[in-house]
């Protein structure tokens, strides 16, 4: 990724910054706008923010539109945003639909200090987890589950609605939502399996092989369909009032040493897992597109020791582009980290020399 421009983007008036091949430091105090760029850089790579769902909130204050634009691959992506309407384009073209800007896009690892709460979390966590990696790398995916999400959101609402719940309407919900839910349901146990074996061996380097680890997906999906699944389950859909099963339930168990980590592992545990789980993340990317995913890594390393900050950069894959964002500099260059650095300030990028 090269030539990162945006404009009317959080704080940001207007900035570009000049992304180095292989590493890119933002550097600045804290509510200065680094997260922002990388923020961007992630909006126009994927269409998402790891930060939030409403759009609307991208777009500086007193404007009317955001613009993200970069070089990909000798590619130009461009990304506006209003309150109501989003805008893309490949090389000066209108892009109508959001696949096949997705499709020339690149792939996409976030880091940062939240990725804690695939431990400490709820499930939601981890399932977000799944959604921004599984998006990546199954072409179905990203339809399928934009398809389950509004059919379930219909079927709440019909449950909740009226006193006597109108079953018919809530079954023809649950109809639409039966394809979609097989999807997604074994693109995760897919995803899942792929992972697993990645997390082992990134954790077992990041605690010099005295822990092991393994994940699992866990779902209560085992054979027949969602519909009839839920078509046994009126009863409890009765008193709860909400869809009582699906992939909306969906979750990943994770074990430290055969044990449950979301419970008994140490918060320092927790954190080489949580480093482990997006390593292995970059690495499964990476085997199903035959690219190195674009690290976006905020404010990561000044929370490390020595070890796990030089654990974890000798584990990202070969040739994958880093950008990220620090409140001082000490540890890079004790680390002897090579590449471009930009001073944020105020919502203003300045290269330093």
């Amino acid at each position: 990724l090269t030539d990162l421009f945006v404009r009317d983007f959080r704080c940001f008036a207007e900035a570009k910054v000049e992304l180095h091949p292989d590493v890119t430091l933002l550097v600045g105090r804290n509510a200065q706008g680094k997260t922002s760029l990388i923020e961007a850089a992630c909006v126009l790579m994927r269409l998402q923010s790891p930060r939030t769902t409403n759009r609307s909130e991208l777009v500086r204050f007193e404007a009317s539109t955001c613009l993200v634009e970069a070089v990909w691959s000798g590619k130009r992506l461009r990304y506006a945003q209003s309150a109501t309407a989003r805008r893309l384009a490949l090389d000066g073209v209108t892009c109508g639909k959001s696949a096949d800007y997705l499709a020339a896009a690149g792939l996409v690892v976030w880091m940062d200090h939240r990725d804690m709460n695939l431990l400490r979390g709820g499930a939601e966590h981890r399932r977000r987890f799944l959604d921004f990696a599984a998006s990546q790398m199954f072409p179905d995916y990203l339809h399928a589950l934009r398809g389950y999400e509004r059919a379930l959101r219909g079927r709440n609402y019909v449950l909740k609605r009226d006193a006597v719940i109108a079953w018919k309407q809530a079954d023809a919900f649950a109809r639409v939502m039966d394809g979609f839910a097989a999807v997604l349901w074994q693109r995760r146990a897919e995803l899942c399996e792929a992972l697993n074996p990645q997390v082992s061996a990134a954790h077992a380097h990041l605690s010099e092989g005295a822990e092991s680890t393994r994940i699992a997906f866990t779902s209560t999906f085992e054979a027949g369909s969602l519909f009839e699944a839920l078509a046994c389950m009126r009863e409890e859909e009765s008193k709860s009032r909400s869809t009582a099963f699906g992939p909306h339930r969906d979750d990943i168990a994770m074990f430290l040493n055969d044990r449950d980590a979301t419970t008994f592992a140490s918060e320092g545990q927790q954190r080489s897992f949580a480093l482990s789980m997006k390593l292995a993340q970059a690495h499964v990317l990476e085997k199903s597109r035959g690219e190195a995913p674009l690290m976006l890594i905020d404010d990561v390393f000044g929370e490390l020791d020595a070890h796990r900050r030089r654990a974890l950069l000798s584990l990202l894959p070969n040739g994958t582009q880093k950008i990220i964002t620090t409140t001082n500099l000490d540890w890079a260059e004790k680390d002897a980290l090579s590449g471009v650095v930009h001073q944020v300030d105020g919502g203003r990028a300045c290269q330093m020399a």
